[in-house]
């Protein structure tokens, strides 16, 4: 179902997309910046509420940098120095972290544009062009992201893009959940397992140091049930450098194919969500930058309410001959699949 969601500062409508499925749970996307803005899932119990941390209206999107909900692209996470070397040449980036680049545009990326939209059967596939140059990268570029909403209680994520020329693509989904509730308060209660025995350790900026470190054994890792707030607050350089959780995990046994690679449980409510994706990474990040923003409801967020887990390639790994390749261009689109389904 299409509704007017509201209008920009410039003028232009906003819509958004309300799906349903025959299990009570319901998602809704807006074609502002692609976003997931409401997602209603059922308890142990039947009680439906929204695990999704986002905005309330159009003019808390404009201002928002937490990227809540948001289709975030062309190159997601981060980029030592801002410079993307291709093909022999050096393209530059927005220097918007330090001296690196985030999410290719903080203040004017795609999250922040609104997208061409067409419903399909419980689906909602937006797509936005941007032209050869924008965010300091080559190529006249289409992207397009499909939600479908499944019968499964699959929330499922499709991304294609193409580009007329050799461009960076590492595309994500930025939602932060909380399986409580979105105002429901702190996450740390929450227990995630990942599959994942390895992480990218990061230096000063969160740029990975390009070495795979196990985690197997660590207070870094989760590859057995662990609450989320078990050793966040750790004595720990890493944590440290990043406030909290702020890392690329690398999914064991990658073979390209579609796999779970996350489970995350709210004991009390009983929800489950898997995480289910054809990417070699996953960024898990425990909103530790997440600060009085406000939220549906009236509810303020802050550190700690809410939790992404990013599919997506490694960061930087344009820098890196060891990371996935993340340059795609004439003969070689960009597609990938990653599903949050809910038990």
């Amino acid at each position: 179902m299409k509704e007017l969601y509201g209008i920009t500062k410039d003028g232009k409508e906003v819509y958004s997309y309300s799906m349903e499925n025959s299990n009570g749970m319901k998602a809704v996307v807006i074609n502002y910046g692609a976003i997931l803005d409401k997602l209603y899932v059922p308890d142990k119990n039947g009680n439906v509420v929204d695990v999704v941390l986002c905005s309330s209206n159009i003019a808390e999107y404009e201002a928002d940098s937490n990227f809540f909900g948001a289709t975030v692209g062309p190159s997601a996470n981060r980029i030592a120095n801002a410079e993307v070397p291709i093909d022999g040449v050096i393209y530059n980036m927005l220097k918007n972290d330090g001296e690196n680049n985030l999410h290719s545009d903080v203040l004017a990326g795609i999250h922040k544009r609104i997208w061409d939209a067409t419903e399909g059967e419980n689906s909602v596939t937006f797509s936005i062009d941007v032209k050869d140059g924008e965010f300091g990268l080559p190529g006249n570029r289409t992207m397009k992201v499909t939600y479908t909403l499944t019968d499964d209680n699959g929330i499922k994520i499709d991304y294609y893009a193409t580009s007329d020329k050799n461009t960076v693509y590492n595309m994500t989904n930025h939602s932060h959940f909380n399986l409580a509730g979105h105002n429901s308060g702190s996450v740390l209660d929450h227990v995630l397992t990942l599959n994942a025995s390895k992480f990218t350790p990061v230096v000063a900026g969160a740029i990975p140091t390009g070495e795979f470190e196990d985690v197997t054994d660590s207070i870094l890792g989760f590859t057995k049930a662990k609450r989320v707030g078990q050793d966040i607050m750790a004595d720990n350089e890493q944590l440290k450098l990043v406030n909290g959780y702020d890392f690329n995990y690398i999914v064991d046994d990658f073979d390209g194919s579609l796999r779970e690679i996350a489970t995350l449980e709210d004991p009390v409510s009983g929800r489950i969500m898997k995480v289910i994706s054809d990417q070699p990474g996953v960024q898990l990040y425990t909103d530790n930058w997440v600060e009085n923003a406000p939220g549906k409801d009236g509810y303020v967020y802050q550190p700690r309410h809410g939790l992404c887990l990013e599919t997506q390639a490694y960061p930087d790994s344009i820098h890196h001959d060891n990371f996935p390749d993340v340059v795609y261009g004439p003969g070689k689109d960009y597609v990938t699949t990653t599903i949050y389904r809910f038990e």
